[in-house]
């Protein structure tokens, strides 16, 4: 089966709200029993061919942010790259799949982020976050650095907060170490760190170059 064609299964099955769709569901099948409950299945259209659908989107939509992670770095380059600059190697998997960046060229250096910052608590996105700028800024090159993000509102006011990095670096202790071994204590907050390390690695919005609108 399609991805179209299981889309729309489950389009039609959804109706203008599953939250209604399966509260009338639960409300017409109050009283079947096994002599038509089948017949009550078949005329809302779950069956076979419906759990396949149900099931190769969930299979799709598990490996979905690997796919945007992809085609956002791939879709990204004809805005990004200058004239004369060449690729030299991307991660486009999950990870950096043994490679140091998302993207190296002949002149930059690059992570990416493809989230969409709501502004709430998001502290396992900042910590991502935080890792990824921490190795740009770490990383001893005459490139040029690049943090590529979806909006740059969140995750500036972020880097300019005081979260405290025992926080921030609380599963990831060897960078902590690090930063106190060579910044000394009086660096124990995002802020501290950036405010050094801003100028080395510069933060912008993706959002232009992979053809989103919002």
């Amino acid at each position: 089966m399609t991805i179209d064609k299981a889309l729309q299964a489950l389009e039609a099955f959804q109706g203008d709200s599953l939250t209604g769709s399966l509260s009338d569901i639960e409300r017409l099948i109050v009283g079947s029993g096994v002599e038509n409950v089948d017949d009550f299945c078949a005329t809302r259209g779950i069956n076979g061919d419906f759990m396949d659908s149900a099931i190769a989107i969930k299979r799709v939509a598990g490996q979905i942010n690997v796919i945007i992670h992809a085609a956002g770095i791939l879709r990204s380059l004809s805005g990004l790259l200058e004239p004369e600059e060449k690729v030299e190697s991307v991660s486009l998997g999950a990870g950096n799949t043994g490679r140091q960046f998302d993207l190296e060229t002949t002149i930059r250096v690059a992570e990416y982020k493809f989230i969409d910052w709501q502004g709430g608590s998001e502290s396992i996105r900042q910590n991502g976050i935080f890792k990824d700028f921490f190795e740009l800024a770490e990383h001893e090159t005459d490139k040029k650095k690049y943090l590529y993000v979806v909006g740059t509102e969140y995750p500036l006011k972020f880097f300019n907060g005081g979260r405290a990095l025992t926080s921030v670096l609380s599963r990831n202790p060897k960078i902590l170490e690090h930063i106190k071994e060579k910044y000394g204590d009086s660096v124990s907050r995002v802020r501290d760190y950036y405010e050094m390390k801003k100028h080395d690695v510069r933060i912008c919005d993706v959002t232009p170059y992979i053809g989103r609108k919002t």
